[in-house]
């Protein structure tokens, strides 16, 4: 495949991105107006916003296996129509319990496109190098997804309502879809990864009972019998699940993909950076269009500087790990959360404008430079044939820590809460962004840990222990 080739194949694959990503910054956007027409409790919009986080990370793994099995190119396009379809039953959802079903389905449909998308743009780009800069690529449109997000959710929302911030993924899928067809070659794994239901079973229980526990928890109190009982469920599922992969031939996520320090890290550095993404979007939805009275435009329009930093960075980022590695970038992301964080731990119900902007371009340049270390890492090193696994680690890392931040985090803000929302939301917000300041932490000490000599020679390992079970390649793809 030549040069101009591949980038087109990048150029589609991305397209899957764009819209996931929409989805979430739209939507987030949208939940005040979903909050008044269908008369939702906050708990009710972190449940609108993490059912389709639950599904995707649950899903994720399975359908990056089942892409290298039944052929890439077929799960990309079947995740599309699924994806489609789900959005425009979330448009005509009658009800909250309705839109949270809705939502499950477009995850469905969602988790087949990234992950695999992922793989078939490993699979393209064989050289280090160049896999590194399409990844930049890759990552700088999570910064474009996030830039048309707010403003377009803003206008929709101002101008047809919530229900039309579904309607855009349709056209895009639809587009995708066609030139998915005409354009990308299937490809598969010469020797796939079998299915593992117990071990999906055990995943889906594990993440639905401890985020149904944090969100649940403000309202019905922490220790009642339900929520103890949910996070009795969790521990009880997660460690069936760490039983039954030991024993699997196969196992949904094999276990010994983490015996790599920087795989594990980038898990890790994942689950916080995006946790902190989703609760700073949360929060700031909450606080911009229901304690300042901002319209969804003009609160689009406040969160485009981060958004457009995010797209700026990424490009960057992508460059810099090509040329030098991961840690750079994984030490500004890690310092500038941890700056937000604690900016943002002193708002009120009047804090300055001037604040708040300086706050979010300093939170979207961190985001901008943590996509590319992550994904590079989590595919550098491994056997081809498990592109599409270990690259649906990363992706599962990514939206259980967007899941977590929106339970962890609201909830963190909901149980401090003790006055009327508008007054108090401001100052209860404070207990969430000392979270996302945690994050920023973790970031930066793992990516420091987990991006030396001593880590790159636990992923070299790892890959000679995983080439027996591997017939593509002769040998690991080295880490840039």
């Amino acid at each position: 495949m030549d040069a101009r080739r591949r980038y087109l194949v990048l150029a589609i694959c991305c397209i899957s991105l764009l819209i996931v990503g929409l989805d979430s910054t739209i939507v987030n956007v949208a939940l005040p107006s979903i909050k008044r027409d269908l008369h939702a409790p906050v708990s009710g919009l972190q449940w609108v916003v993490d059912a389709y986080l639950l599904v995707l990370a649950s899903f994720l793994i399975m359908a990056g296996s089942t892409g290298d099995r039944l052929g890439r190119k077929r799960t990309f396009q079947a995740g599309l129509v699924v994806f489609s379809l789900g959005s425009l039953l979330c448009s005509l959802a009658p009800g909250l319990g309705w839109l949270v079903g809705f939502r499950m389905l477009q995850a469905i449909g969602g988790s087949m496109l990234n992950p695999v998308a992922m793989s078939i743009i490993t699979n393209t780009f064989t050289d280090a190098r160049e896999r590194a800069r399409a990844i930049g690529v890759w990552g700088g449109v999570v910064g474009l997804s996030m830039a048309l997000g707010p403003v377009a959710g803003g206008a929709l929302v101002a101008s047809v309502g919530w229900r039309g911030v579904f309607w855009v993924n349709i056209p895009v899928g639809v587009a995708a879809l066609i030139l998915t067809g005409l354009f990308v070659p299937e490809s598969r794994a010469l020797h796939p990864r079998r299915t593992d239901p117990l071990g999906q079973v055990l995943i889906l229980i594990t993440l639905a009972a401890v985020t149904y526990g944090i969100i649940e928890g403000p309202g019905r109190g922490w220790s009642s019998a339900r929520i103890l009982g949910c996070f009795a469920l969790a521990a009880a599922a997660l460690a069936g699940f760490a039983w039954h992969a030991l024993r699997h031939p196969e196992p949904l996520i094999d276990l010994r993909f983490f015996r790599s320090a920087p795989l594990s890290g980038a898990t890790a550095i994942a689950v916080c950076a995006f946790a902190a993404m989703a609760g700073f979007m949360f929060l700031n939805t909450l606080y911009l269009q229901d304690v300042r009275g901002y319209s969804a435009l003009h609160a689009g329009l406040l969160l485009l500087p981060m958004a457009v930093m995010t797209a700026a960075t990424s490009p960057l980022s992508g460059r810099i790990v090509a040329a030098r590695g991961t840690r750079l970038p994984l030490v500004i992301a890690g310092t500038a959360t941890t700056v937000t964080g604690l900016m943002l731990s002193r708002i009120g119900n009047t804090t300055p404008i001037w604040f708040l902007l300086s706050a979010y371009v300093i939170f979207g340049t961190g985001f901008g430079v943590v996509n590319a270390p992550i994904t590079n890492t989590a595919v550098s090193g491994m056997p081809a044939s498990q592109a599409g696994v270990a690259a649906a680690v990363a992706s599962t890392s990514r939206q259980v820590g967007s899941a977590l931040g929106v339970a962890v985090v609201g909830s963190a803000a909901l149980s401090a809460l003790h006055g009327p929302f508008r007054l108090d939301f401001a100052s209860a917000s404070h207990a969430g962004w000392w979270i996302v300041t945690g994050c920023g932490v973790g970031v930066l000490l793992v990516g420091v840990l987990t991006s030396g000599r001593w880590a790159r020679l636990t992923a070299d390992r790892t890959a000679r222990r995983l080439m027996p079970a591997d017939a593509d390649t002769p040998a690991p793809v080295a880490a840039p």
